[in-house]
């Protein structure tokens, strides 16, 4: 595979802020429910959430651990590595802006919804990622892009957070002669 890097941290830093302020555009000072998906997508979400704080915007913060609502559950080597959700405000009528790094095929952003909806009827759920790239599998769009990345299906796109992985930098891993 060849190793490509996509973000370093400076521009890493720049797109979560870029995000913070078309969220806040959007917003205004709130409220509203920031909910990060395990586990790079909680990292996602606490960043957003420190430029939505400066703000002044009323957050209120959670996290959706999808394992279990996974649809290849049953391709799977080994069982997942549960982290557990805690949502510990009301989502009933709740503005919920969904977090993760990546938007691939749609399927995680699936399972989280059906997470959420276990929880109660949010108002309206909006959903923000640091990269799109792209080869969607169901009908998902993300509501807030930091940068979209053309990759071909097979490749991977790995996001590193420092609080997770030491460093900050989204590196593209493509197959040879991509």
């Amino acid at each position: 595979m060849q190793e490509h890097p996509v973000l370093n941290p400076h521009e890493m830093d720049a797109a979560i802020r870029q995000l913070g302020e078309r969220i806040f555009e959007r917003h205004g000072t709130g409220p509203l429910a920031m909910v990060g998906i395990q586990t790079r997508g909680v990292t996602l979400a606490e960043r957003l959430e420190t430029v939505l704080m400066e703000k002044g915007v009323d957050l209120l913060h959670g996290t959706l651990d999808i394992s279990l609502y996974r649809d290849d559950l049953s391709n799977l080597a080994a069982l997942p590595h549960v982290k557990g959700s805690e949502i510990p405000f009301e989502v009933e009528d709740a503005t919920i802006l969904l977090c993760d790094d990546v938007l691939f095929t749609g399927r995680t952003i699936r399972a989280a919804m059906n997470v959420l909806l276990d929880y109660g009827r949010p108002n309206r759920i909006e959903l923000a990622v640091l990269v799109d790239r792209g080869h969607r599998e169901l009908p998902i769009a993300a509501t807030y892009t930091g940068i979209e990345v053309q990759t071909a299906k097979e490749d991977y796109l790995r996001v590193h957070f420092q609080e997770t992985d030491g460093s900050d930098q989204v590196i593209h891993y493509a197959q040879e002669g991509s």
